[in-house]
């Protein structure tokens, strides 16, 4: 009877012992992941888009480019698009809340946006075709280097900001 007890319940923990628990998110690396990217602007589009070039990192080419594509929406967020012969620089959109603060305060909801919930997709649009080739695509250390052209749909992103709540007018400053 111990026999068969021993064997029901070592079945039983075998079959319950395979359910993942969540790994618990490293918020440092996840933050310092947008550190160093390199993107320039096209142009600026109409209906409040910009046309960047961005570059992203990846052990894998199709990781590369869905990093370059969450580089494009964080720098429309929090670095700003850099300016060119065809288009002036565009401030990030959260210029002037502490554009890091914003981040770490928020860190769940843009854990979700650029990870869980990929929200950051909705307002992308790829420009370029295909993988990346030529001067595009560089084999660097532990993977690659890849440049995509993406359209950013920048007001549409600062509107949902808005909405959301984490974006804060001027005059909200000077509320009382």
């Amino acid at each position: 009877m111990r026999k068969l007890i021993f064997i029901l319940l070592t079945a039983i923990m075998s079959v319950a012992l395979p359910v993942e628990a969540k790994k618990p998110v490293d918020k440092r690396k996840f933050m310092t992941e947008w550190s160093n990217y390199e993107v320039s602007t096209n142009s600026v589009g109409q209906n409040g888009t910009k046309y960047l070039k961005v570059w992203g990192y990846g052990k894998k080419i199709d990781k590369a480019i869905e990093q370059a594509k969450k580089n494009a929406v964080h720098a429309c967020l929090f670095r700003g698009c850099p300016g060119s012969t065809n288009a002036m620089s565009t401030p990030p959109i959260f210029n002037h809340q502490g554009k890091g603060q914003v981040a770490v305060e928020n860190f769940d909801y843009f854990y979700d946006f650029f990870e869980n919930n990929q929200e950051y997709l909705q307002f992308v649009n790829i420009t370029t075709d295909g993988v990346p080739s030529g001067q595009d695509r560089r084999e660097v250390k532990g993977g690659y280097k890849v440049a995509i052209d993406v359209q950013v749909m920048y007001d549409n992103l600062r509107e949902k900001m808005k909405n959301d709540g984490l974006l804060k007018s001027a005059s909200d400053k000077f509320s009382y």
